[in-house]
C-alpha cells in the first residue's frame, strides 16, 4: 500500500465539514454576541433574538409553526425525546383505559438508526412498553400496509425514519402518514403520533412536515454542512411528550439547558443553503452515484444494497463477499478514500450490520458491506480513482480470505427473496 496523497472523502453519511457560509453566519455569537439568551440585559437580549430568528426560519423551511421546533443537541437526543417521551407521557392514560398491566405500544422498523432503536429495545426489557418491529423487503422498504396493521388500542407511537443512513433507501413516509391521518379520523383519537428521523434526507428531500403528515421529526446539523452538536425536533401542536432534560425551563420547558447559541444559527443556515441547493445538487450527485454503483458492481460477487432507484442522491453501499468490510476500509485510507461499513455511530462495533442483516443478506454480506457517501466537493474524478483503486484491493483481500465462496452460492445470496 501507498502512502495517501490527496484525500477523497466519501463518508458525508457520518457527517460533513461545515460550510463556509454557515460557519461566518456562527462566528459572531462566539465571542461577540456570547450572552445568554434568558439573560435580560443587551448581549443576553440579542442572544435570544439570534435563536428566535433561527428558529422562525426553520419553521418556514419545514412548513411548521416557530413554537413546533425544539433546539437540541443534536440527531440522538432528537430521537431520545421523541421514543422515550412520547411512550412516558401516556402511561398513566394507557393503564386507566386498558387496566393496570398495560403499557404503551410503539411501532418501528427493523434497520432504523440506533437512536431510536435502543432506547425502545431498553424500554421494552424494562417492560415500559410493548413493541412491534416491522421488517423490510430485499431493498429495505417498510410496507405501509404492515405498520398499519400493526397499531393496536394502546399504540402511542410509529417511529419509521425517512430515509435508512446505511443503505440510502428513501422509506414511504408521507403514505404512512396518509394511512394514519385515516386510521386517527375512523377512531376519533390523535394517537398514534408519528415520528420521522430526517437526519440524512434533509439534504436531498422535500422536508414539508404537512406533506409527510408527521407529528415528531428529526433533525441533525452534521449532515447538512452545518456544525456537530446541535440538532431541533419539530413537534407538531398538541403533541405530548415527557422531557428528558429538567431544570431550567428552555424550549417551553421541554429541552432545559442554556442554548447553544452559535451552534442554532449554523443549523438554521445550514438548512436553509441545503434545502435551497436541494434539487441542483440532488441531480449532480445522481449521476456520480449511478457511475460508482455501477462500476463497483462490475466486480464478481458484489451486492448493491438499498432500493435501486428510491435511494438518496449520494448513497451507495455494496457488500463485496468473501471479504472483511473493516479491512477494505483501512485499505482505501491508505489509499486516500475515506468510506465505512455502516453507521458511523457503531463504527466501534464488530457485529454485522442490523441494516443488512434485515435486507434478509447473509452474515457474510454484512460483513463485507461498504458505505460510500458522496458530497459536495465529490468529483467525477474522484469517482473514476475509487473505480480504479477499488477492484484490486477487493481481489487482494479476497486472495488473503481463508474462505471463498462459489458462484452458485454467491447467486443465493443474491436471489433471496
Amino acid at each position: 500500500m501507498r502512502k495517501r496523497t490527496n484525500i477523497i472523502y466519501l463518508d458525508h453519511a457520518a457527517t460533513t465539514p461545515t460550510d463556509k457560509a454557515v460557519l461566518k453566519a456562527m462566528q459572531p455569537y462566539f465571542s461577540d454576541v456570547f450572552g445568554n439568551p434568558s439573560s435580560f440585559h443587551t448581549l443576553g437580549m440579542r442572544a435570544k433574538e439570534a435563536v428566535t430568528e433561527a428558529r422562525i426560519k426553520i419553521a418556514k423551511l419545514l412548513n411548521a409553526h416557530e413554537d413546533e421546533i425544539l433546539f437540541t443537541s443534536g440527531g440522538t437526543e432528537s430521537d431520545n425525546m421523541a421514543v422515550l417521551g412520547v411512550p412516558r407521557y401516556f402511561v398513566a392514560e394507557i393503564k386507566k383505559t386498558h387496566g393496570p398491566e398495560a403499557v404503551p405500544h410503539v411501532i418501528t422498523s427493523a434497520i432504523e438508526h440506533h437512536a431510536v432503536l435502543e432506547p425502545l429495545i431498553w424500554q421494552q426489557r424494562r417492560k415500559e412498553i410493548e413493541l412491534t418491529v416491522v421488517g423490510v423487503d430485499r431493498y429495505g422498504m417498510v410496507d405501509p400496509k404492515e405498520i398499519a396493521a400493526a397499531i393496536k388500542p394502546t399504540t402511542v407511537l410509529i417511529s419509521i425514519m425517512m430515509a435508512n443512513n446505511e443503505i440510502g433507501t428513501i422509506e414511504p413516509i408521507a403514505e404512512i402518514g396518509r394511512a394514519l391521518l385515516k386510521h386517527r379520523k375512523e377512531k376519533g383519537t390523535a394517537l398514534p403520533y408519528f415520528h420521522t428521523d430526517a437526519c440524512q434526507a434533509t439534504g436531498f428531500l422535500e422536508i414539508d412536515v404537512e406533506k409527510l403528515h408527521v407529528d415528531l421529526l428529526t433533525l441533525n446539523g452534521s449532515k447538512i454542512y452545518g456544525p456537530k452538536g446541535v440538532g431541533a425536533l419539530y413537534v407538531r401542536r398538541g403533541v405530548k411528550f415527557q422531557p428528558l432534560m429538567i431544570g431550567g425551563g428552555q424550549e417551553k420547558n421541554l429541552r432545559s439547558g442554556t442554548e447553544n447559541v452559535p451552534a442554532i444559527v449554523g443549523l438554521a443556515k445550514a438548512l436553509e443553503l441545503a434545502q435551497s441547493d436541494r434539487e441542483r445538487e440532488s441531480a449532480r450527485l445522481t449521476e456520480l452515484r449511478d457511475r460508482l454503483a455501477a462500476g463497483l458492481l462490475a466486480i464478481p460477487k458484489t451486492i448493491l444494497n438499498g432500493h435501486p432507484t428510491e435511494r438518496l442522491p449520494n448513497s451507495v453501499n455494496v457488500s463485496f463477499i468473501d471479504i472483511e468490510g473493516e479491512a477494505a476500509v483501512l485499505y482505501l485510507d491508505a489509499e486516500g478514500v475515506m468510506a465505512s461499513t455502516g453507521s458511523a455511530c457503531a463504527s466501534t462495533s464488530l457485529d454485522p450490520s442490523h441494516v443488512i442483516l434485515a435486507t434478509g443478506l447473509s452474515y457474510e454480506a454484512a460483513h463485507g458491506s461498504i458505505r460510500f457517501t458522496l458530497g459536495h466537493a465529490t468529483t467525477k474524478k474522484d469517482v473514476d480513482h475509487v473505480l480504479k483503486i477499488v477492484p484490486g484491493i477487493v481481489e487482494r483481500l479476497r486472495m488473503m480470505s481463508p474462505v471463498n465462496l462459489d458462484m452458485k452460492y454467491f447467486d443465493r445470496l443474491t436471489n433471496s427473496d
